[in-house]
């Protein structure tokens, strides 16, 4: 999923703001030509949009739309209200849980009628939807664990597949850090400590969703925080730590996935299958051939994957009916048609949040491993949209993990401040 966790997800470069023309009417909509805006904040899938809206505009000349892709080191948010705030509000925006929802409440079309809310997959409407209404569309799911090279697993005879609890790992790291030159690797992690939102918000997410049922909404209604499993936590982030490519603290997400990773120099890292076009413009053959994910191992979870939905596409009810209608078309044109699916599964390399993709091959290797988990029932959801939004993940959860990562705090302080920064925020919100 962040200064934004669309930060995450991908976010791959600076500020990408890239302004591109596509034509996103359905066949039902008006004649009128009509310039729709779209805002949004999956920087790393710009070039495959643009590839998309080169092919829906050649179907549809009469409506032109204008997207800005937000991510790396810009808050998506900060950008959004500014556009809103200076009359220059766009069409078609991104939200992120419960926290956006309600705050971006007055610029919200329901969206409950179009043809992807209907096709929705249970469960991926739940973070958007208020007093039976949704006011949000799922880009897609995914799915994060660790994210490892194959070729360098087998040259140590490890199966990664067998790592399937915390002892298994612990043991697997070991044997390849001492056995680092003969792999041909600096370390066995590449651990991002610049980029707070991998800790925050991905791995805090596994040792908080059993509290709260997986639910983003129940964790962003919730009093209390209680973070029982925060010593399974520590442990992870400690041995993650310790085993990675040094600086720690000067690694951001373009060194430990462009730089470390795709280039072989990193065992595993913790990421998500968004990572796959990244690692395919780096080095297609590896990213195809030598790539997997697992799960992270964690108690009462094993041998689950997380997977869950971070950004969801929501429509300016500001803006004229004719405009509204053609960015709902669009929208159910690139989840439900037969060419808009082809492009989810095959530009997008997204795992489809919607019913009636089943038969397809997911293709690649890490969207794959997603799509498989799901089909067979073997994850557990994300809880962490419950908060990606409010000021608690960027001002007390980011910080104090960074600060005990860094060695400026000890564990139980960053602990204490993260839940009682929670308790503290949740009372101010009555």
């Amino acid at each position: 999923m962040n200064g934004k966790f669309w930060k995450h997800v991908g976010l791959v470069t600076a500020v990408a703001g890239t302004a591109l023309t596509l034509a996103a009417c359905g066949n039902g909509s008006s004649n009128k030509d009509v310039k729709i805006t779209i805002l949004q904040g999956k920087v790393e899938s710009n070039k495959q949009f643009k590839q998309i809206a080169s092919e829906y505009e050649k179907a549809h000349p009469n409506v032109k739309i204008e997207v800005t892709s937000i991510g790396g080191g810009t808050q998506y948010d900060p950008v959004l209200k500014t556009r809103i705030s200076s009359g220059n509000a766009p069409t078609i925006f991104s939200l992120d849980g419960p926290a956006s929802l309600k705050q971006f409440k007055s610029h919200e079309a329901d969206l409950s009628d179009t043809k992807a809310a209907k096709a929705a997959q249970p469960g991926t409407l739940d973070a958007v939807k208020s007093e039976g209404k949704t006011y949000g569309l799922p880009f897609n799911v995914e799915g994060y664990g660790f994210v490892y090279n194959k070729s360098v697993f087998k040259k140590a005879g490890i199966d990664p597949k067998s790592l399937t609890s915390y002892d298994k790992l612990d043991a697997a790291v070991k044997k390849l850090d001492s056995e680092k030159d003969k792999l041909g690797i600096k370390g066995v992690f590449a651990l991002p400590g610049k980029e707070a939102w991998v800790m925050s918000d991905h791995l805090l997410n596994l040792y908080l969703s059993k509290e709260f049922d997986g639910n983003a909404q129940k964790l962003y209604k919730s009093q209390k925080m209680e973070f029982a499993k925060n010593a399974e936590m520590k442990q992870m982030l400690d041995l993650q730590s310790k085993y990675s490519i040094k600086p720690v603290m000067q690694m951001d997400y373009a060194a430990q996935v462009n730089q470390n990773f795709s280039q072989g120099k990193a065992a595993m890292i913790q990421q998500g299958d968004w990572i796959y076009p990244t690692v395919d413009q780096i080095d297609s053959k590896f990213a195809q051939k030598d790539i997997g994910m697992i799960p992270i191992p964690v108690k009462e979870q094993e041998g689950k994957l997380p997977v869950g939905t971070s950004i969801y596409w929501a429509v300016n009810k500001q803006k004229s009916n004719t405009e509204q209608k053609a960015a709902k078309d669009f929208l159910d044109w690139m989840y439900t048609s037969k060419e808009g699916k082809k492009n989810v599964v095959n530009k997008l390399h997204f795992v489809p949040a919607y019913k009636g993709y089943e038969g397809m091959k997911m293709s690649d290797p890490l969207t794959q491993v997603v799509f498989d988990y799901t089909n067979d029932h073997k994850t557990f959801g994300w809880a962490f949209p419950g908060y990606t939004g409010t000021p608690w993940d960027t001002t007390v959860a980011q910080p104090n993990l960074q600060k005990y990562l860094s060695g400026k705090q000890g564990w139980d302080k960053t602990v204490s401040n993260m839940t009682d920064g929670w308790a503290s925020q949740q009372k101010s919100a009555q």
